[in-house]
């Protein structure tokens, strides 16, 4: 099994973290921000874990980045595979992501730390 480090950020704070796979939620799902209900919570909030985790498309993106971990712990270099989640402000989709895809990384068995580097800066206004 895989040793594995999730990194969720906010594009609005500052270059990606350097990662094997890099995952952007920005421009294809639907961002919890432009609820002025949501805004202010992090994924922290279930609210936010809802609507994020509701968002058509989340689940397969999970599966998919499964996959994709399992592909690069399987190479012949195999060692800790670090993966980052980004959204734009760090707070909602990439942490909640983050959050999922750990769940089910260390349920088919690998070694998961998970690191939130945006979500609890302030909310960027846009």
């Amino acid at each position: 099994m895989a040793v594995v480090e999730i990194v969720s950020f906010g594009y609005l704070h500052g270059a990606p973290p350097e990662a094997h796979l890099t995952i952007d939620l920005r421009h294809h799902f639907r961002d919890p921000h432009v609820s002025p209900e949501l805004r202010y919570m992090t994924a922290d909030d279930e609210p936010v874990r809802a609507a994020v985790l509701g968002t058509p498309g989340i689940a397969h993106l999970v599966g998919a980045t499964i996959a994709a971990v399992a592909a690069f712990a399987s190479g012949p270099s195999a060692g800790r595979v670090v993966v980052a989640v980004g959204c734009a402000g760090g707070r909602h989709r990439a942490p909640t992501f983050a959050r999922a895809l750990a769940d089910c990384l260390r349920g088919a068995g690998h070694s998961v730390t998970v690191r939130h580097r945006d979500m609890h800066k302030a909310v960027v206004q846009r």
